[in-house]
């Protein structure tokens, strides 16, 4: 699978409601996709309902054609109180190209995607010395 980079035209960062994920867990189950929670309700038993940002991370082709966005998720979850989770989802082209884009701007989408790394790396709280 290709990774996506963040001067790649595929690169996007998008907020995404609770509903559309569900959605996106539901297209992804019906397609028999791996990449996704087990079932809705192991979904809603991990993410809270809330604010949540999709960034692409790698394309699945087949054929010639894109099969599948690989996105990274970050979520607020439901048992860590103020924590946040990351996972990734495999999200159908067309609803890929649906989503409404938070990265526009070259510096702004810079920036996501740096934040996205770090996180996705493992962050920590750091006691200043």
């Amino acid at each position: 699978m290709p990774v996506i980079r963040s001067t790649d035209h595929e690169f996007r960062v998008c907020q995404i409601s609770f509903d559309t994920l569900i959605e996106i867990q539901l297209e992804a189950e019906g397609r028999g996709w791996a990449t996704r929670w087990t079932s809705v309700d192991a979904l809603r038993s991990q993410v809270k309902e809330d604010f949540i940002v999709v960034q692409s991370l790698l394309r699945e082709e087949r054929g010639g054609a894109v099969r599948a966005y690989r996105c990274l998720l970050l979520f607020s979850t439901l048992d860590d109180g103020g924590a946040g989770g990351v996972a990734t989802m495999d999200i159908d082209p067309a609803r890929f190209e649906s989503l409404e884009r938070l990265d526009r701007d070259p510096d702004v989408r810079k920036v996501l995607a740096r934040m996205f790394s770090l996180m996705s790396g493992g962050t920590s709280t750091v006691s200043k010395k």
